[in-house]
Order: structure tokens, then sequence, then C-alpha cells
């Protein structure tokens, strides 16, 4: 790992960025809580070994979940 750069944009709870150096999909290595509804996802690179850091919304906390406790229900 080279080191780590801090950012704060929205990722999807799927959404995984490209490397700042090489462009090649980030693998998420690691989530942690950061507050107030939000979480810090640590992403590293499997082709330079970089390391970049995001802060999002929690998607559990998001106004986004609410649909899970809707009436949605799966097929029968």
């Amino acid at each position: 790992m080279t080191g780590r750069t801090p950012t704060m944009f929205p990722l999807s709870a799927i959404e995984r960025p490209r490397c700042s150096k090489c462009q090649t999909l980030m693998m998420l290595a690691r989530i942690s809580p950061a507050g107030k509804g939000r979480e810090e996802r640590l992403f590293e690179c499997p082709k330079c070994d970089h390391a970049e850091t995001a802060i999002v919304e929690d998607p559990l906390r998001s106004k986004a979940a609410g649909w899970l406790g809707s009436e949605l229900k799966p097929p029968t």
C-alpha cells in the first residue's frame, strides 16, 4: 500500500472507483463507521497497490433504505 488519499464522494453500495494512478477497478478492503450515518471505505488497487479512502453515507441509515421497511415483497 503506497498511501491513503481521503476523498468524499457518493458511492452506491456496490460501486467501485477506478484507481487514480492506473485506472484499474479498486477492491473494497474495509468499511469503518465514520459517525453521523456515514462510513469510511478503504479501497485498494490490485495492480499498483495504491489505496484511497472515501467517506460515504451509510446505505442502511440513508433515505434510500426506507424501501426496506415498505410493503415491497419478493415474488411468491
